[in-house]
């Protein structure tokens, strides 16, 4: 059974951080890439960071870099966001995703459930 659990979101102070977790099991963690959505109310969910095999692979977007981390221990089979400097903006609900693309064109992609992050003071 596929289980992704976030976790660390809360209210936090605009300047403030927080480092959110996602613990995995049922799938080989170390073949997948992570990454790290956010949905705040009545927009789409967009990409924030995503990190590859090796960990060296990192995207992030825009409105993150240099604020956001994401990184992976592949023995404890968690991904990470170490988001700092946290605005207003930066309020949603974060979702881990687990991504696997194959050669023959399948795509498994697996979700956690969503962890709260509200930036307000």
């Amino acid at each position: 059974q596929v289980q992704l659990v976030e976790s660390g979101g809360g209210l936090v102070q605009p300047g403030g951080s927080l480092r959110l977790s996602c613990e995995t099991s049922g799938f080989t963690f170390h073949g997948y890439a992570m990454r790290w959505f956010r949905q705040a109310p009545g927009k789409e969910r967009e990409l924030v960071a995503g990190i590859g095999n090796p960990a060296s692979n990192t995207n992030y977007a825009e409105s993150v870099k240099g604020r956001f981390t994401i990184s992976r221990d592949d023995a404890k089979r968690t991904a990470y966001l170490q988001m700092n400097s946290l605005k207003p903006e930066d309020t949603a609900v974060y979702y881990c995703n687990a991504r696997l693309r194959v050669l023959d064109g399948r795509d498994f992609q697996y979700w956690g459930q969503g962890t709260q992050v509200t930036v307000s003071s």
